[in-house]
This record gives C-alpha cells, sequence and structure tokens, in this order.
C-alpha cells in the first residue's frame, strides 16, 4: 500500500515538473511575440528583426474588392520598411485578445485573435499565426500569416 502511496506521488510530482515547463515555453513563446510587438508600435527595425529568424516568411489573407479571397506574399523587410515609415502624426495599435499556443520540442504555433485601431479609432480586426523555431534556446519568429477583416467585424466592446 505504502509502495502504491509513493508511485502515485512520485507521479504527480512529474506531471506537474512537465506542465510547469510546458508553461515556461509558453510563456516564452508569448514573450517573442509581445517583443514583436512592442517593436511594432514603437517602429523599431532592429528590435523587428531581432524576434525572427533569418528566413522569415509572411503572408496576408483578405479580400480584394470583389469579395474574393487573395492571399498576398511580403518580404519581411518590406514590412518593415512598412512599418517604421509610418508618419508620426499616425497613431497605430494592435491589439491582442488572446492566445492560444501549442508547442512541440522546438516548433511552436501562436494563434493570436487581434484589433487593429488607427488613430484612436476601430480599423480591422483578424488573426495571426505565428510559427516560432526554438535556436540556440530562443524562440524566433519563421512564418508569420494573418487575416484582415473590415466589414463583418466589430470590436468586442461594440458588439
Amino acid at each position: 500500500m505504502m509502495v502504491k502511496r509513493y508511485a502515485l506521488s512520485f507521479l504527480l510530482g512529474l506531471f506537474s515538473i512537465a506542465l510547469a515547463a510546458q508553461n515556461q515555453e509558453e510563456e516564452a513563446v508569448k514573450h517573442t511575440i509581445t517583443a514583436f510587438f512592442k517593436a511594432f508600435h514603437e517602429k523599431d527595425s532592429l528590435a523587428l528583426y531581432d524576434v525572427v529568424h533569418k528566413t522569415i516568411q509572411v503572408q496576408t489573407v483578405k479580400n480584394d474588392s470583389n469579395g474574393h479571397s487573395v492571399l498576398k506574399t511580403e518580404a519581411y523587410s518590406s514590412l518593415v520598411n512598412a512599418i517604421i515609415t509610418i508618419p508620426d502624426s499616425i497613431h497605430f495599435e494592435e491589439r491582442i485578445l488572446d492566445y492560444s499556443i501549442q508547442i512541440d520540442g522546438a516548433m511552436a504555433n501562436a494563434w493570436t485573435t487581434y484589433e487593429f485601431w488607427l488613430n484612436n479609432e476601430f480599423h480591422h480586426c483578424g488573426v495571426n499565426s505565428f510559427q516560432l523555431f526554438k535556436e540556440n534556446k530562443e524562440w524566433k519568429i519563421i512564418y508569420l500569416i494573418d487575416t484582415r477583416r473590415v466589414g463583418d467585424c466589430k470590436p468586442p466592446t461594440l458588439k
């Protein structure tokens, strides 16, 4: 009977350690994404490059003027240039509403819903899907795809 009790305690201890390690990795992934958006909002090109892998790919799914879904591929350097050249008179903010993070070894996926605000007015919403790779104990974004919906969403506070 004592052996069963110790075995159960040991297994519960191992489970707790594994859960804590998973939570630490999820927080590390979230930290990388938070750092990306901090750099995004501050228009900091060096920091924007610091959180991504050198082979990053960027795509967007949106509707064209006829309402058809279009997949747009963009060089990361073009995205960074577009961000850092936004005039200081324009205030922009991408608000992350929630995170869903999955990790398997050195690969992670983070799905984040968001609202985009332009000059303090709601502009559009969508989802970001980040793919990350853990290299040298650091999570780096290797792929980013997002959706952008304009006419068919409202911020949760306005529903």
